[in-house]
């Protein structure tokens, strides 16, 4: 009866619905580490809030009459349906990490959208989850969950960091660790000096390290989110270990991939060019119908916030005064913000001259 009962309220509470609820009410604030914080989120109205482990929410705060988005992926499991959690580091000179740091506090609301992203694990026997500094938190979330779910899992799970004290969740994953017994987790500090007593492995992740901590990593799924460096250094030594393309997932936000011109092939030589003003910054870029707008800005030192480049995030949405464009977004935009003028220049071309408001 119990049982029943529970689903009978699930059923009848109201779902956050991702195309049309845009507030969540910070509920707790919470100290991870020195520099980096975790803010738990619930919608207003107690919606439940369903997403998968691995995707993230952008967030919009408006700082300066600017719009600033930015993602953060959830670390709070999947099943904790009535909240998500975020977890943020401080970035030197970051507007909105800084922002958040300093003045968000609970029952405060703030603009958000999503879940969105495509970073979750496919169905798999055996894993290996590779994360470093602030990577951490879409693993974290998936490990919560089968923590939750308490499934057969057989996870190797090396999260590398700067020192023994940065390590985000560090408690939290050697509790899991406890609980899980098909969990084997790998601390990998690069300096140990604050911590001279570290009874483990130290440096950075190497083929060697991998070797060791998991002999069978070839016949892994691999789901790896960090620092660029890092996500470079994971690709390449799991390719060598031999890890099949098909079974390397990664996540980042660390830097936009600016694509290059394509070859002068005739189609492109062909291809019409149009003017691209960005009223704000009062600068112009030429840009043909076959290039997308955020990659020729970028080559022009336009500042614009970006991060998937995919139009998954919708961390460059802008304001679009005049023109049209050819856009192939992913999620990363809401019709009623396409209705009202907005668009993603990381995933649009232009079918004429255009005005941006930035």
């Amino acid at each position: 009866m119990g049982t029943d009962l529970l689903a009978s309220g699930e059923a009848s509470q109201s779902r956050w619905n991702a195309e049309t609820d845009d507030t969540l009410l910070c509920v707790d604030v919470h100290d991870e580490t020195n520099d980096v914080k975790s803010f738990t989120f619930v919608s207003p109205d107690r919606k439940h809030i369903a997403f998968d482990a691995g995707q993230y929410f952008m967030f919009e705060l408006g700082l300066d009459r600017e719009i600033d988005g930015r993602c953060y992926s959830i670390s709070s499991s999947p099943h904790r349906r009535n909240a998500i959690t975020i977890t943020v580091k401080r970035v030197p000179g970051g507007k909105v990490s800084n922002w958040l740091h300093d003045n968000l506090k609970p029952d405060m609301a703030v603009k958000a959208s999503g879940p969105l992203g495509k970073f979750m694990r496919p169905a798999a026997p055996k894993y290996l989850f590779l994360s470093g500094g602030s990577g951490i938190t879409p693993v974290m979330s998936m490990v919560r969950e089968m923590a939750d779910t308490a499934p057969p899992v057989d996870v190797v799970f090396i999260h590398a960091g700067r020192t023994p004290k940065d390590f985000i969740f560090r408690s939290d994953l050697a509790n899991l660790a406890e609980r899980m017994k098909g969990l084997r987790l790998f601390l990998l500090p690069e300096d140990i000096s604050n911590e001279r007593s570290w009874p483990g492995l130290s440096g950075r992740i190497s083929k060697e390290v991998l070797g060791m901590a998991v002999p069978d990593i070839a016949e892994r799924i691999v789901m790896c989110c960090g620092p660029a460096p890092f996500m470079r250094a994971a690709k390449r030594l799991t390719c060598e270990l031999g890890v099949p393309a098909q079974n390397y997932h990664e996540e980042s936000f660390d830097a936009l991939v600016i694509e290059d011109a394509p070859a002068p092939t005739m189609e492109a030589v062909e291809a019409k060019t149009f003017t691209v003003q960005f009223s704000k910054q009062g600068k112009s870029v030429e840009v043909s119908m076959d290039q997308t707008v955020l990659s020729c800005a970028k080559k022009a030192g336009v500042r614009i916030p970006s991060s998937c480049a995919s139009g998954i995030c919708g961390a460059c949405k802008s304001k679009l005064v005049s023109g049209s464009v050819d856009m192939k977004h992913d999620g990363g935009i809401r019709q009623r913000e396409i209705d009202a003028g907005f668009f993603l220049p990381c995933c649009s071309k232009p079918l004429s001259d255009l005005i941006i408001e930035r």
